[in-house]
């Protein structure tokens, strides 16, 4: 397979997605009596979710069909457009905005299925099939979210959604048939490390956030450092093993890095917001120790789960070694539980593991 690299193109269209994923983060951000709402945790996900897939959608089209031709351009260009108008429209208050973020979302896909409609007739054999097919069945999902507009209240956001599975399910079904036009594994992982990249740009800015709340206090200054190798941990662990332990000749439908990294970029976003929210100490302790081991958790079995699948086989971690790892997670906050440590205590916990996880997985 020819090698495939990453245009200037993709990685502007990243940009323009950092606000979006940003604006997502903040959802979480917003504390209302020591707590956070199931309605407010469900936004998070509703938002998140359009966002990851119209991303993902975009660069599967981009791994197996773009050339980087002034045609490609100027769908993507176009695209840029609606990013901005569904970006501008993400709020807590979701509702005030549907219509504009409807826009943006459908304008996204749509774009993009005429793309293989038009690559249809570009190609032959096998890569005519897949182009036909992505082509035919994901107009299935935008006219059953479009459909939302005729409705109100909850109803709109269940057919909004119902749209949205669709649309997630379709290259499951045909996932037989997309085995024989593989992605480019080497291309498709250096996208998703990009965006993975800025999804730490996010724990980034909630450590500076950490240091601007507490005028630079020895507290605040000590958290931040370890927020900080906590990052670093997380980057180590992820990117040796993208660069040095997978195979990147490995030709699959691409869906394990595809699906797998819906649950590593929410969990980094949760992992983020963790960060700030632990150090303000707004949300009571059991509900913040939940949340933020909750979410490293979800990131440990994404992360394993998905190079897993293109590791070679030397590089594979022992089983013994993970369930100690899932064990020690455990055991922290069983004893974070009963025993009320510090914010500091349980980053400081938190990092050493992410320290322990990149040592034994590289």
């Amino acid at each position: 397979m020819l090698e495939k690299k990453v245009t200037w193109l993709e990685l502007f269209y990243d940009l323009l997605f950092v606000a979006a994923v940003s604006k997502a983060t903040h959802v979480l951000l917003h504390v209302e009596h020591g707590g956070m709402s199931l309605e407010q945790l469900a936004k998070f996900l509703l938002i998140f979710i359009p966002i990851w897939w119209a991303w993902v959608g975009q660069s599967v089209y981009n791994n197996r069909f773009g050339k980087d031709s002034t045609k490609d351009r100027i769908f993507m260009i176009v695209q840029l457009f609606f990013v901005l108008i569904m970006t501008a429209s993400l709020n807590i208050d979701f509702d005030s905005n549907y219509i504009p973020f409807l826009i943006g979302y459908i304008g996204l896909r749509a774009l993009m299925v005429i793309q293989y409609m038009i690559t249809t007739t570009q190609e032959k054999h096998h890569r005519q099939e897949t182009a036909r097919f992505f082509g035919k069945y994901f107009w299935l999902g935008i006219v059953i979210s479009c459909c939302s507009l005729f409705f109100d209240s909850w109803i709109r956001y269940f057919v909004l959604y119902a749209g949205i599975a669709v649309d997630i399910i379709v290259p499951l079904i045909g996932r037989r048939n997309l085995v024989k036009t593989p992605i480019h594994t080497a291309h498709l992982l250096e996208r998703f490390a990009l965006f993975t990249l800025i999804l730490l740009g996010e724990s980034v800015i909630s450590m500076l956030s950490v240091l601007q709340s507490d005028q630079f206090t020895p507290s605040s200054i000590l958290f931040a450092a370890m927020a900080f190798v906590l990052i670093i941990a997380i980057w180590w662990q992820y990117f040796e093993n993208v660069e040095k332990h997978v195979d990147k000749e490995k030709q699959t439908a691409g869906q394990t890095i595809m699906y797998g990294h819906l649950f590593i970029y929410f969990s980094l976003s949760m992992i983020a917001a963790s960060i700030q929210l632990l150090f303000l100490e707004q949300l009571s302790y059991l509900f913040i120790l939940s949340f933020t081991f909750i979410s490293v958790l979800i990131y440990f079995v994404a992360v394993m789960v998905v190079f897993h699948r293109y590791r070679y086989h030397n590089f594979k971690p022992r089983f013994k070694v993970m369930i100690g790892l899932i064990l020690t997670l455990i055991v922290l906050f069983a004893f974070d539980w009963l025993v009320m440590v510090s914010p500091h205590i349980v980053l400081a916990e938190l990092m050493v593991f992410f320290i322990v996880f990149a040592k034994v997985t590289t």
